[in-house]
Parts: C-alpha cells; sequence; structure tokens
C-alpha cells in the first residue's frame, strides 16, 4: 500500500494556499479532478494513496447495487403461518420473515399490519417468530465504534429491521405539575420505562434541561431516563435507537395488531420460516432507486450495509454476509475494467476505520459510473449542492450551486468529498477530495475541498 506522495505544487493556487493557511501537510491530501468524458486528468494530488474515505464509501454499494440488481429491485416482507387459519383464528404460529427492506417505515409496518388483517386473520393462538435468516449474525454490536449504541447512525442491519429500531422520546412537565412525563412513539410491547426524571425550578437552561436515555447492556427491553427538567420547559424530544431488532420488530407488530383489533396472547420465537408454511401476505419495499437515492443523499449507514448484504444475498445465497457482498462487488467491478487493489469496502458504509480507497479508483469509478446504463438513477441519489441531503447548508453562496452533485463523508480526522462538477464551460468532471488528518472534521477539510470545487466550477 506504500504509494508515491505528488506534493501541493500540482494543486492550482487557490486550493494550494488554503492548504497552507490549514497548516494541513499535502502528504494527508488527495485531489483528483477528471473529465468525465475524456477522462482528462486536471489535478492529481496523491491520486493512488489509500485513504480512509469516511461515507464516499457509500458510492461503491450504491452503483454497484443498481448495476447488479437493477433500479426496480425490491425487498419483500412475507408473513407464514403453520396452520390452517379458520374462520378468523389462527390455531399455530405466525413467522414474520424479513427480506431485508432497508427503509421499512414505521408508517409501511402499519400497512403491513392492516393488510394481514385484510385479509380475514383476527386471532393469533400461537406464537409470532421472527425469521431473520436472510442475513447472517453479525459479531459486533452497535456500540463498538464509538461506544454510542443509541445512536441511530449506528444501528446494525437486520433482516427485519423495523423503523430502524428507534423510536421518539418527548419528554415533558405533567399538566398538573406532578412531575415529568415521557412519552413514546412508537411504543413496542414489551418495552419497559423507567422514568427517573426529576421536576426541578427555575429557568429551563443548562442543568435544568438535561435527559439522559440509556439501555441497560443486560435488559436491552429496558429504557431509562434520567435528568432534570424545569416547570418552564417546553416538550423535549430524543431520537433514539432502542431493544434489539427482532424485540422491537415483535413489539411494534404486536401494538399495530392490538390498534386494529387483532387478539395474541403468546410470545415470541426466533426461527427460520419452515418450507411447509403457508404464505399469507407480501409486502414490497420501495424500489432500489428510491433507497439508493435516500442512502447517498440522507448518508444512512445501515442502508448501505444493508445494500451490501443484499447483493451478497442476490449473487451468492444466504445466509449473506458484508465479505460475499464485497467479493460480489469485486468480480464486477473487474468485468468492467475496474480493478482497486486498496480496495477494503467493509461493511459498505465508511462507518470504519477499515476501509480503504485511493482517489484514483473513485475517479475511475465515477467515470464508469457516469458511462453507465443506471447514470440517471445514480445520480440522482447525490446531494445537490446548497440544496438537498448532505449539501443543504453548502455551497449556497455559489453560482448555481446544482451543478455540483457529490458525497460527502465525516469521522474523527477524516473528511472528504466526492462526485460530479459542473464547470463553467459545460464540461463534467469527477472530483475526489480526501483528507485524513488530526482535526480536519471540524471545517478544515470543507474549507480545502470547497476551494477545490470552486476551482472546477470555473473551468
Amino acid at each position: 500500500l506504500a504509494a508515491q506522495v505528488s506534493h501541493a505544487d500540482s494543486l492550482p493556487e487557490r486550493p494550494r494556499t488554503v492548504l497552507k493557511q490549514q497548516l494541513v501537510p499535502d502528504s494527508a491530501v488527495t485531489v483528483v479532478v477528471r473529465d468525465v468524458a475524456s477522462g482528462e486528468s486536471l489535478v492529481e494530488l496523491n491520486a493512488s494513496m489509500p485513504r480512509q474515505p469516511a461515507s464516499t464509501m457509500k458510492l461503491v454499494p450504491t452503483w454497484a447495487a443498481l448495476e447488479l440488481l437493477g433500479p426496480a429491485y425490491a425487498w419483500k416482507t412475507r408473513a407464514w403461518s403453520d396452520a390452517p387459519v379458520v374462520k378468523g383464528v389462527l390455531k399455530g404460529n405466525l413467522y414474520l420473515q424479513g427480506g431485508g427492506d432497508p427503509l421499512l417505515t414505521i408508517e409501511r409496518w402499519w400497512r403491513f399490519v392492516t393488510d394481514l388483517r385484510q385479509t380475514g386473520l383476527r386471532i393469533i393462538e400461537g406464537d409470532i417468530v421472527i425469521d431473520q435468516t436472510r442475513f447472517a449474525a453479525l459479531n459486533e454490536r452497535p456500540e463498538d465504534f464509538d461506544g454510542k449504541s443509541w445512536r441511530t447512525y449506528n444501528v446494525l442491519p437486520d433482516a427485519l429491521l423495523v423503523n430502524w429500531q428507534s423510536a421518539d422520546f418527548v419528554v415533558r412537565p405533567a399538566d398538573d405539575d406532578s412531575g415529568v412525563e415521557v412519552a413514546i412513539q412508537p411504543f413496542p410491547a414489551g418495552l419497559v420505562v423507567d422514568n427517573r426524571v426529576v421536576l426541578t425550578a427555575g429557568r429551563c437552561a443548562g442543568r435544568n434541561r438535561r435527559i439522559t436515555i440509556t439501555n441497560p447492556d443486560d435488559a436491552p427491553e429496558r429504557v431509562v431516563v434520567t435528568g432534570r427538567l424545569s416547570a418552564s420547559c417546553g416538550p423535549q424530544t430524543f431520537h433514539r435507537a432502542i431493544m434489539q431488532p427482532a424485540e422491537y420488530a415483535y413489539g411494534t407488530f404486536v401494538t399495530l395488531w392490538r390498534q386494529q383489533g387483532g387478539e395474541f396472547s403468546g410470545g415470541m420465537l426466533r426461527a427460520p420460516t419452515p418450507p411447509t408454511a403457508r404464505l399469507l401476505l407480501t409486502q414490497e419495499s420501495q424500489s432500489l432507486e428510491e433507497i439508493v437515492r435516500v442512502t447517498n443523499k440522507y448518508s444512512s449507514n445501515v442502508m448501505a450495509r444493508t445494500l451490501l448484504l443484499t447483493v451478497a444475498a442476490e449473487t451468492s445465497g444466504t445466509p449473506a454476509t458484508a465479505s460475499a457482498g464485497e467479493a460480489s462487488i469485486r468480480e464486477m467491478f473487474a468485468s468492467r475494467g475496474l480493478e482497486f487493489p486498496e480496495l477494503v469496502i467493509g461493511n459498505g458504509s465508511g462507518l470504519s476505520r477499515e476501509a480503504r480507497i485511493s482517489g484514483d479508483s473513485m475517479a475511475r469509478l465515477l467515470i464508469s459510473a457516469w458511462k453507465s446504463r443506471y447514470a440517471p438513477e445514480f445520480l440522482a441519489s447525490l446531494a445537490l449542492g446548497g440544496l438537498d441531503g448532505t449539501l443543504r447548508r453548502r455551497f449556497e453562496k455559489t453560482d448555481d450551486p446544482s451543478r455540483i452533485r457529490m458525497k460527502t463523508g465525516t469521522l474523527q480526522n477524516v473528511s472528504t468529498i466526492a462526485g460530479y462538477v459542473t464547470g463553467q464551460s459545460g464540461r463534467h468532471y469527477a472530483v475526489a477530495v480526501y483528507i485524513n488528518h488530526p482535526g480536519v472534521q471540524n471545517g478544515v477539510g470543507e474549507l480545502i475541498q470547497g476551494a477545490v470545487i470552486e476551482w472546477v466550477l470555473e473551468q
């Protein structure tokens, strides 16, 4: 992986000046700018150096999924029974089989429950069995990356991942001043809430509005809410990942089932759906085209990881693993003449310290994607400068920022951006700017990227 270092003298004057002003060594920066039509290179700085790409890695599984599965591909979530339904009664188990839908929101889960009720099923006398077998079990925990298991960016992929395993907590003073209320939406059956928030007097500031929501390691179905809240405070809202995927899917299903008049008194099991089971319902996800758009524009880690596993499931079989997905993507790249020996896809999201790619490889990928049959779908997934996604608040003062279509990436000591910029001449350029240096995530990286992109816009 030792690559020759080229120097900042190859940079245009403006980004070279910013690099010096910010005291970032040229050895920590990769800049590649190439014409997508001709492949002509305008700027090459450390192009072959492997870098941590952060979330720009998502460009790899999103484009690969479009190429391998097609933009109309859809995931299927199914309900099965191991006994016949007679007069609305199932004298057996109900199997909820996850197909890996990356965007199974609570609204779509409600639709799934509603459609199941519309089949005539009313009473489930057996258990509810969660089938997660499409994806292999992961040997990791949500807190492994940075210790923040409750943050939704750390949610792990699962074959039956409902609503990203998350809920909104609204903490507010009770109307009768008797204490503090905690409301949760959605509220899965089986969730235990331990409300220890103390109602205080005084200004709604500082320690008088400090709330902490935690999940004990030994009791994932339990949430502890602690802290202080002034009676003068309004509602405080928090978004948190809770429980485990199977328990969350089961709990929200039971809650919605009962809300719709369904009856159930059993428990939860985990098991594969038996081959003799009867199919009751199939719900299709949104199309892959839409999933890719959400993944890239809003930089969803769990959705990118799910795409990698889905590629593995469709090309190598189940239970799917990330390593099988990476092998399939490498094979697809090789068939297009894209050999990236330094590439480490890892989990596919970029939320990793092991992921690696060079600016040269990313630029070649971008040029190949530009010329591919699904280029419109891929380009539409990238954030538009100053308009949406992770670029909504960047390049706002640029003349026509919509000429910037890019994916951003940020980790501690990592700031990256990659995508397409249309120059003043109307020519289109593939651009990759990777900075791996202490502190660049705090705005320094964006200054360097901005200087490069502003220069490209003038071409």
